[in-house]
């Protein structure tokens, strides 16, 4: 299954290589775009939530990875839940 990465540069400028097993994350993002956090949270749900699927439709069990990898974007966007106007850049895949 082709895993991939996509690079996010959050509010306050910092950056983060996000993991998924799954190419689904082209389908949901595209690189250059700024998305609202909200947006981008539920985007990020939604799309880890199908590799997930991807990876248990073929080996039988969820992907633990694209599990942690959701638990950290949420973890990392909570310090920016109450910035009015908040921001989540994606800024690059790599495959």
């Amino acid at each position: 299954m082709p895993e991939m990465h996509f690079h996010v540069r959050w509010p306050d400028d910092t950056t983060t290589a996000c993991y998924s097993p799954s190419l689904v994350i082209k389908d949901f993002f595209q690189p250059g775009q700024r998305y609202p956090l909200a947006d981008f949270l539920a985007r990020s749900r939604e799309a880890l939530e199908i590799a997930s699927e991807r990876v248990r439709q073929k080996y039988g069990m969820g992907c633990a990875h694209a599990a942690r990898q959701l638990e950290e974007i949420e973890s990392l966007a909570s310090r920016f839940t109450g910035q009015r106007d908040a921001h989540v850049l994606v800024e690059a895949f790599e495959e």
